[in-house]
């Protein structure tokens, strides 16, 4: 009964290290067990159906967005910024 729990725990990691858009050190060190031993869990499940092509595209999709609002949020702020200085500037 010890590897079947031992097997679906890996087969969780694996999904969540696809597909939570944490990074696989986050995954890791929050189940507590060492990066390298996640990666060769990833890497021996990469082509069985623990991920769903769908969940792997949902991932993909989320981590794009993440990617975009951030960038989207930089330039927010520069914009403030650029604004508080051009307010302070007397003619």
């Amino acid at each position: 009964m010890g590897t079947k729990r031992t097997d679906e725990f890996r087969a969780d990691a694996v999904r969540i290290a696809l597909t939570s858009g944490l990074t696989r050190r986050q995954v890791a060190s929050d189940l507590g067990v060492g990066l390298s031993t996640l990666n060769k869990w990833v890497t021996a499940h990469r082509d069985t159906d623990v991920v769903s092509d769908k969940e792997l595209d949902l991932a993909r999709e989320n981590e794009r967005l993440r990617r975009e609002n951030r960038i989207l949020k930089e330039e927010r702020d520069i914009l403030k910024k650029a604004t508080a200085f051009f307010a302070s500037q007397k003619p």
